[in-house]
């Protein structure tokens, strides 16, 4: 196995049969397994072992996957490159020299290197369809509340999402007929409907399929990637579908009003890490100002203090309003402008990435154009609606991914899209 791919290599059996005996599954490394160290790519968390697994890990287990590693991940899910890892940064096997994409690198690597069949990751603004598009795998981000996240360590706990990569969307669809339902232990989690079969929908059939296309979702993207998106329409086309352009105005604010809320977000959820509850030590003289102040000036990358620093500062008194509030104000817009558009459409299509996988190191000193460069999946993740990337093609020998959205709670519609495609 590939020490840029996997953190903790250790394999763990599952039952003796079920619909993944045989198959193997990498874990992204904030999803807990019981006994297994789980470090979310941080020092803070270097050491840590959860005593209990993640609901999507039982489920794993109980149907015969054998976990194979748990994958390297930018910090605590902040990145879009798999390049903030404590453990150090991940290649890219379909693009040697260049980015996974991020923040679940690692899984998708796995799949791209093919030394796991099938990988979880974790979506709360990209994460799983960035790396999808940049390793040319199948990734999908399900509807918030389809897949419990009881074990997940929590980034953005109104934005995440975990999902499945494959090597073809049947591949990642019965990995998602595993994990999908009901949890009593995640009470977002829907309570219906739980017998779906996603891996059946996988029926390559698109004829008479409506597609919008956002026109706001290609303006300033990469001409190699529109032009790659472009002719994997066409093949949708010559099956069967039919598109037309549609508008999502509020998506020009969508990037703004993400990172508030998910810095915000952040801001909250990694406070327990102070070197006592949890996390890295900085050492105890007595003084718990500097202590605490230590522990997290060690166990934290840059990308995360940046982020915390930032989510902080947007909750802080006389500020809440002018920033996370307003930034919530625009995530109603955003649902808004999605629920139009699928009123006019079946799904709504458009680049994964705006742009072709960086070069490692490329953009490393440039944290602003890494946020752009979520422009085309933060909205999804904002509007609680499932997404899908497949492979479209290539751009300068480089892949390039085309992402599908679906109403709520239909991932059946987008699987069987996307399966024309791969």
């Amino acid at each position: 196995m590939s020490d840029d791919i996997f953190i903790t290599e250790e394999r763990i059996e599952g039952a003796e049969d079920g619909p993944l005996a045989g198959k193997t599954v990498a874990v992204k490394d904030n999803i807990s397994t019981d006994g297994v160290r789980t470090t979310c790519g941080s020092r803070m968390l270097e050491d840590y072992v959860p005593p209990y697994d993640a609901t999507v890990v039982s489920r794993l287990k109980a149907a015969g996957a054998t976990i194979v590693g748990k994958a390297n991940m930018d910090e605590f899910g902040m990145g879009t490159t798999t390049e903030t890892s404590y453990f150090g940064e991940t290649d890219n096997p379909a693009a040697p020299g260049h980015v996974p994409g991020g923040s679940s690198g690692g899984s998708a690597a796995a799949v791209a290197a093919g030394e796991a069949d099938l990988a979880l990751g974790s979506d709360t603004g990209g994460s799983v369809r960035c790396p999808a598009a940049f390793c040319g795998v199948v990734g999908i981000k399900p509807t918030y509340g389809l897949v419990s996240r009881y074990g997940l360590i929590a980034y953005g706990n109104s934005l995440e999402q975990i999902g499945p990569f494959g090597e073809t969307v049947e591949d990642a669809a019965q990995l998602l007929d595993v994990i999908a339902g009901s949890d009593d232990r995640d009470a977002t989690t829907r309570s219906e409907g739980d017998d779906s079969s996603y891996a059946d929908a996988a029926t390559g059939d698109v004829d008479g399929l409506s597609i919008g296309v956002p026109t706001e979702l290609l303006e300033g993207a990469d001409e190699g990637v529109v032009e790659t998106f472009w002719e994997a329409l066409g093949e949708l086309e010559d099956r069967g579908a039919e598109y037309h352009e549609v508008s999502l105005p509020s998506v020009e604010h969508a990037v703004e009003a993400y990172y508030v809320i998910a810095m915000s977000e952040a801001s909250s959820n990694l406070a327990r890490f102070d070197g006592v509850r949890y996390g890295h030590s900085g050492g105890y003289d007595g003084n718990w100002n500097e202590t605490f102040a230590r522990a997290r000036e060690e166990g934290f990358g840059d990308e995360v203090k940046r982020r915390i620093l930032l989510g902080t500062y947007a909750l802080s008194a006389g500020y809440h309003d002018k920033y996370y509030k307003k930034a919530q104000d625009a995530r109603a817009w955003v649902k808004q402008d999605f629920d139009e558009a699928l009123s006019e459409a079946d799904v709504l299509a458009s680049p994964t990435m705006p742009v072709p996988p960086f070069e490692l190191g490329e953009s490393l000193n440039d944290p602003l154009q890494l946020y752009l460069a979520d422009a085309n999946t933060v909205p999804v993740n904002l509007a609680d609606l499932p997404a899908i990337s497949v492979p479209a093609g290539e751009t300068d020998g480089l892949p390039v991914g085309l992402q599908l959205v679906g109403p709520a709670f239909g991932e059946e519609r987008l699987i069987r899209a996307a399966s024309a495609l791969a």
